[in-house]
């Protein structure tokens, strides 16, 4: 039975092997948090909240139905604490690490897979991309654990500080958002219903240190990489380290200024705090605030955030920040008459094709969500506008909540719409999209048509 089961993974494209990938990690997950040793005496946990965890840590989301501090033993936290570094780091990279230590090397199918989890097109650069990617993410975890230990080591005991520090540098990087901040006694007086980092509000330096450790889990390997590399000089620095730079500043910057002014006359709204919500937007589900109590277009400027996202090869999702600026780009350039270019790069049409039908099938799978998570709950008196914050939040897996999915009146259906939302949002609509696609399929050639646009 066992071989039939690797047999069937090995017969499948790069694409279908991820996807399915995930969709069996995510219900063996669902599994091991249902161990009784994994769940705490007295917590309520159903299959359907186990399930919605463990697609929400693969996925890196951050939505929850539940507490994981105070639903999970340390064992339940370790178990979702892996599925957060395997979520990050993707399923095809820890595969293919665990064969390249014991074979020292990769097959042809094996690297395809990791170009197609990666966005990457140089396949000889694929082992030495999976080393630098294992260093960069313990490297990078280890610091930012340690000075987030700085600050949790003056609220717990020192040993539950460094294990509450590990678990968020994972949370952080992945940019998944999980946290157990209330799951141990602390002496901080928290306001009854406070989450997530609402704890922490005035603490500066834990702060900035996890919307540092997003912003680098978001920038992606292949631009980390590359900077390391030419040793930070950005006139050697590709066109896609460029690219990457150049769009996190500027929706970093304009996602600050947009929120602060939506929220200006809010006491207790700082810019930090506009500062941490643009970087947690791009991808990474922490806040210091109460969601729900952002106003429609404080709200609506983090969906426009989260739905661009992260960059590829990063553990963040959403359309990416290289495919808006490659739309931008080629709307610049039909407006112009001008073939697209960029920093003395020419941009082929195929490219800015590839990004259309990216924003088209994101955006779709965004506007499905709502619309059926609206249908659904047509009854009840939910805002559309949380609605379709909570499905562009399961989407780009950026996991920021208005306090929807907290609502104990919302439906299992609506749950395990957006539990598929998060899983779509994670391997990529090209990657579902191209499930049902057959190499065996004819390529006719039709004479062409003339359609008028505009």
């Amino acid at each position: 039975m066992f071989k039939k089961v690797i047999n069937f993974f090995k017969k499948q494209s790069s694409f279908r092997y991820i996807l399915l990938s995930f969709v069996v990690f995510i219900f063996l997950g669902s599994g091991l948090l249902m161990l009784p040793h994994c769940i705490k005496s007295g917590a309520k946990v159903t299959y359907l909240d186990s399930l919605f965890t463990s697609a929400s840590a693969f996925c890196t989301t951050g939505l929850l139905t539940l507490d994981v501090g105070k639903s999970f033993t340390p064992l339940g936290q370790a178990f979702i604490a892996i599925f957060l570094q395997v979520g990050g780091l993707g399923i095809t990279t820890i595969g293919a690490g665990l064969i390249t230590a014991i074979r020292r090397s990769t097959s042809l199918k094996e690297r395809n897979v990791i170009i197609e989890a990666f966005n990457v097109d140089d396949r000889k650069e694929t082992l030495g991309l999976l080393k630098r990617i294992f260093v960069y993410t313990f490297t990078i975890e280890f610091v930012g654990a340690c000075i987030a230990l700085v600050s949790f080591a003056q609220h717990y005991k020192f040993g539950t500080a460094v294990w509450i520090s590990v678990f968020h540098a994972i949370s952080a990087f992945n940019n998944s958002g999980f946290d157990i901040f209330r799951g141990y006694a602390n002496n901080i007086v928290a306001a009854e219903g406070a989450f997530s980092m609402q704890l922490f509000h005035n603490d500066f330096l834990l702060i900035f240190d996890t919307a540092a450790m997003a912003i680098l889990g978001g920038l992606g390997f292949l631009v980390l990489s590359d900077i390391l590399k030419r040793k930070g000089n950005p006139r050697k620095f590709t066109l896609h380290t460029k690219v990457v730079l150049l769009m996190t500043f500027a929706v970093l910057a304009v996602g600050t200024l947009l929120i602060q002014l939506t929220e200006f006359d809010r006491s207790g709204f700082w810019w930090s705090d506009s500062f941490f919500f643009s970087a947690m937007s791009t991808t990474s589900g922490f806040s210091t605030f109460d969601l729900s109590k952002l106003t429609n277009a404080a709200k609506l400027t983090m969906i426009i955030i989260m739905f661009i996202g992260a960059s590829p090869g990063s553990t963040g999702g959403g359309i990416k920040t290289t495919t808006l600026f490659v739309m931008i780009l080629g709307i610049r350039s039909m407006v112009r008459h001008k073939k697209p270019h960029v920093f003395h790069y020419s941009i082929s049409q195929e490219t800015i094709h590839k990004a259309l039908v990216v924003f088209v099938l994101c955006f779709s799978v965004v506007v499905v969500s709502a619309f059926t998570i609206s249908l659904i709950e047509c009854t009840k008196d939910f805002k559309f506008i949380d609605i379709l914050f909570e499905s562009t939040g399961a989407f780009s897996t950026a996991g920021l909540s208005s306090g929807l999915i907290q609502n104990a009146s919302l439906t299992a259906a609506s749950k395990i719409i957006l539990a598929m939302t998060m899983t779509v949002g994670r391997v990529g609509p090209l990657t579902v999209a191209s499930f049902w696609h057959s190499n065996n399929e004819e390529d006719y050639t039709y004479a062409q048509g003339i359609i008028p646009v505009g």
